[in-house]
């Protein structure tokens, strides 16, 4: 499998795993947890969820420029991955639900989220671009994008158990209380707080209450209030189970220091390579300016694909019939959207090594698409991904007849649709992205003038940021409009992605070349 590739790439793929393991915590329960802790509409949370993973990306970019400044890339690194550690402790820190003074904690968290996101900015690109050191020797430059496609896949490694674990923690504690999971309950619960519960929806409150406890329930107010904080203490000790993944890639990182390379910077002047000597200051535009058009493209991949932990996981929560959806371990029955998440890391571990081996038997026969032409189908089969979750939601009800604060009834099991959709979904997704965000990567470590390696891949997760920072639109569509509308949206977005690609790709393979 790694015949032929640096030794660092295995070390540099651990390192990474516990930040994927807390990018996927994330992804799977931010959203629910703040709806459940500060009773935030799908919105509000929207906001939230979409600044925090445009923070992240964003400050990668600033990531880029503190390295290249400084030269200090594994210092750098280094104390990105001890600032995540610090944000994943503040979040962490369980306080009580309903909370006392939403402003206050909402701030807290607010802090936690933004030091979770400044730790991966300076972590994230960096250590992305000493991977690509690696691969500037001669005798591994021609395995460039298979050795990015093999980090992807052992950095999801981490990914496929961070969901399981939020949800196991989370369960562990609601049956350690005497409650059972109900994915609708929180939201009830602060709307009969609230005083927004009226006629049927008191009596389904009623029977959901009764069914969580397994016995009678005399005081609703009671119950709202327990549930919601027992519900909620579970997500603050899945946010703990982070930290120790954390620690764990900082140990792998700090033993294997040594022995990384060290992205070039232009002030390096004794280490300058042939190569840098040699790129007159058009080829150097030539170049930045190809890297720049392909960032601007995939902006709108991003805005796409990264609803899996948004509206994706309310799809989940909202629509999905979540009964066949669980695991057992012991006796905690582990079920929730959230599991939806290690869909996606699964299937990157189990497709990576088809898709690798697809590309190495076309490069074999001499018709291997281009990076940039990998790039473009990977929009188009992420298209189509959301062409299959459009056609799944053609009969589905708006979400604010099924919204327990509008006065809506939320769906019974019967009416919600089989999870296959959103695996089917998830399968075609996971296709795309390994078409696109790790050969985008390794794009850009070939493409990048060497003196900007951190930049231009800071540059990449900038893109990145912006993207992320759209996603909210698909929070504001999710509870507007029909629900097959909204994913026809990301239809659109991500056929417009392939077409302009397409427009310039032999520009963009010259510039490769």
């Amino acid at each position: 499998m790694f015949k032929g590739h640096p030794k660092g790439l295995i070390a540099a793929a651990l390192a990474n795993m516990g930040e994927r393991f807390g990018f996927y915590t994330m992804m799977a329960i931010l959203v629910l947890f703040l709806q459940a802790k500060f009773g935030l509409n799908g919105k509000q949370a929207g906001y939230i969820y979409s600044t925090f993973y445009f923070s992240i990306y964003i400050l990668a970019f600033a990531g880029g420029i503190i390295a290249d400044k400084t030269r200090n890339y594994k210092g750098t690194i280094l104390t990105g991955l001890l600032l995540m550690s610090l944000g994943y402790v503040i979040i962490a820190i369980p306080t009580d639900t309903p909370v006392s003074n939403v402003p206050l904690f909402l701030t807290l968290t607010a802090v936690g989220l933004f030091v979770i996101a400044f730790g991966n900015g300076l972590f994230k690109g960096n250590l992305q671009a000493l991977v690509g050191q690696m691969y500037d020797a001669p005798e591994y430059s021609k395995l460039r994008d298979s050795g990015f496609s093999w980090f992807y896949m052992f950095i999801n490694v981490g990914a496929i158990f961070a969901p399981l674990a939020a949800v196991g923690i989370r369960s562990w504690w609601l049956n350690t209380n005497g409650f059972q999971y109900n994915a609708d309950l929180p939201a009830l619960c602060h709307a009969h707080l609230g005083g927004n519960l009226q006629g049927d929806s008191v009596a389904n409150f009623q029977l959901m209450a009764e069914k969580a406890t397994g016995a009678p329930v005399a005081d609703l107010t009671s119950f709202a209030n327990q549930y919601l904080n027992v519900f909620t203490t579970g997500f603050h000790y899945a946010f703990a189970i982070a930290i120790v993944a954390m620690m764990i890639s900082l140990t792998v990182y700090v033993i294997n220091k040594s022995k990384f390379p060290d992205p070039k910077s232009a002030k390096d002047k004794k280490t300058v390579s042939k190569d840098e000597i040699a790129m007159s200051a058009q080829e150097i535009k030539q170049r930045i300016y190809a890297l720049l058009a392909v960032f601007g493209v995939v902006i709108f991949f991003w805005f796409s694909f990264h609803q899996n932990g948004l509206t994706l996981t309310y799809f989940a929560k909202n629509y999905t019939d979540l009964s066949s959806m669980h695991v057992t371990i012991g006796n905690v029955e582990i079920i929730g959207a959230e599991l939806f998440q290690s869909i996606n890391p699964l299937f990157v571990v189990l497709l990576t090594p088809i898709i690798v081996a697809l590309f190495g038997w076309m490069r074999a026969k001499n018709f291997e698409p281009s990076t940039p032409k990998k790039i473009a189908i990977g929009m188009g089969i992420a298209s189509l991904g959301f062409v299959v979750m459009t056609l799944g939601s053609l009969d589905l009800p708006l979400f604010s007849s099924i919204d327990p604060a509008l006065g809506g009834t939320p769906l019974t099991d019967a009416n919600k649709v089989t999870p296959f959709l959103l695996i089917g979904t998830y399968f075609i997704l996971t296709v795309a992205e390994l078409f696109i965000s790790p050969l985008g990567i390794s794009f850009v470590s070939k493409v990048a003038p060497p003196q900007y390696q951190g930049l231009m891949q800071g540059g990449w997760l900038g893109a990145t940021a912006i993207g992320n920072q759209l996603l909210f639109i698909g929070a504001i569509l999710y509870e507007t409009i029909p629900i097959w509308a909204t994913w026809s949206i990301f239809v659109i977005a991500t056929a417009v992605s392939m077409l302009t690609i397409l427009m310039m790709i032999k520009w963009l393979e010259r510039v490769s070349s």
